[in-house]
C-alpha cells in the first residue's frame, strides 16, 4: 500500500495566516526547523495508479500539483482520484471537495451523520451537487467496506470505520452528534494484508479505539496539540485540547505516553496544529516523540505500508 501525506497541519495550515505564535514566527522567518505544512489529508493507493483520499482539505489544489501521481494522465480530462473518503464533516476535512466540482463526478464515502451535516448543516454538499454529480457511499461503523474504483472494480484495498467522538462541540446547527460524528479508519490492502490507520481526530484512547489501533503496520494518529490548555498558555483560543476534540501528545496521560503498549510498526503525528512545538525540528518536543521511536509527519511524506 502507497500512502502520500498531502497535509499534515491542523485547520489553518503552518503558519496560519492570523497567527503570530512562536512557531509561526520562525515558519515566517524561513527557519530550516519549522518546514511550513498544509491542512491535514493523505492520498492512498494499492497499485500507485488509483488513488483515494483521505479528507479534502483547502488546500487540495496545491496538494494535488504537488503530488505527480495525481496528474492527469493522456489527453483532456482525467483524474487517477478515485473517491474521497471523510473522517468527519469539518471545513478544513471538507472544503476541498469543492475544488474538485470539475471533475463532473465525485464518489464520496462518509458515513450518514457526516453526510447530513453537509448537506443541512454547512450547505456544503448541496453547493457541490450544484455543479457535479456526487455519488455517496455509505460508511458504516466496524463493517468493512472495500474501495471500489470510479468504474465499479475493486482497488484492492479495504476500508473499516471506527468512533473517536467524546464530548466535543460541532459546529452544524441543530444536528445531535452521534458515534458516526467523527471516525477512524483501518486500511487494508487486500494483497499484503497489512494495515495503515489513520486517526486525525481522537479525544482519548479508550479501550475500544485502542482495539482498532493495536496491532496495525503503521498508525497516523492525532498531534494536534502537544499541551492540553496550550491554546489558552498562548493567549489565542480559549478551548483545550480535549475541549475541541482532540487527545494531547504530552503529559501524564497524553498519547505518547500509550504508544509503547499499542503493539504497532509505525507511529507518526499528523493534524498538527500551528501552536504545537513539535513542529520544529529538534524542540524538546519533537525530540520527545523522537526518543519514543514515533515520527512527526511533513507534506510529501511517502509511506510504503
Amino acid at each position: 500500500m502507497r500512502v502520500r501525506v498531502l497535509g499534515s497541519a491542523a485547520g489553518g495550515g503552518f503558519p496560519q495566516w492570523n497567527c503570530n505564535c512562536p512557531q509561526c514566527r520562525a515558519a515566517r522567518d524561513g527557519s530550516p526547523a519549522a518546514a511550513p505544512r498544509t491542512q491535514s489529508s493523505i492520498a492512498v493507493s494499492a497499485d500507485d495508479r488509483h488513488w483515494f483520499l483521505f479528507n479534502a482539505s483547502p488546500d487540495i489544489r496545491l496538494q494535488i500539483l504537488q503530488m505527480p501521481s495525481l496528474w492527469p494522465r493522456g489527453d483532456g480530462r482525467h483524474t487517477p482520484i478515485q473517491g474521497v473518503v471523510l473522517s468527519d464533516a469539518e471545513l478544513d476535512h471538507t472544503l476541498g471537495l469543492l475544488s474538485l466540482r470539475e471533475s463532473g463526478r465525485v464518489q464520496l464515502h462518509c458515513t450518514a451523520w457526516t453526510r447530513a451535516a453537509l448537506e443541512t448543516g454547512s450547505g456544503l454538499l448541496r453547493t457541490l451537487e450544484a455543479y457535479c454529480a456526487v455519488d455517496w457511499r455509505p460508511v458504516r461503523l466496524h463493517q468493512p467496506m472495500p474501495l471500489r474504483l470510479a468504474g465499479g472494480n475493486e482497488s484492492g484495498l479495504r476500508c473499516e470505520a471506527f468512533p473517536t467522538f467524546g464530548a466535543k462541540r460541532l459546529a452544524f446547527g441543530s444536528i445531535p452528534p452521534n458515534a458516526e460524528a467523527v471516525v477512524g479508519f483501518r486500511i487494508n490492502d487486500r494483497l499484503s494484508d497489512r494495515t495503515l490507520v489513520y486517526l486525525p481526530a481522537v479525544q482519548e484512547l479508550s479501550e475500544a479505539v485502542v482495539a482498532a489501533i493495536r496491532g496495525c503496520s503503521c498508525l497516523l494518529l492525532d498531534g494536534t496539540c502537544w499541551r492540553n490548555d496550550e491554546l489558552i498558555r498562548l493567549g489565542v483560543g480559549r478551548k483545550t485540547a480535549r475541549d475541541m476534540g482532540h487527545l494531547p501528545i504530552g503529559g501524564e496521560d497524553g498519547s505518547l505516553r500509550r504508544l509503547a503498549d499499542l503493539d504497532i510498526g509505525r507511529a507518526i503525528y499528523i493534524h498538527l496544529n500551528n501552536t504545537n512545538p513539535a513542529l520544529i525540528e529538534g524542540s524538546p518536543e519533537w525530540s520527545a516523540i523522537v526518543a519514543q521511536r514515533a515520527e512527526v509527519a511533513f507534506d510529501g511524506m511517502e509511506l510504503e505500508v
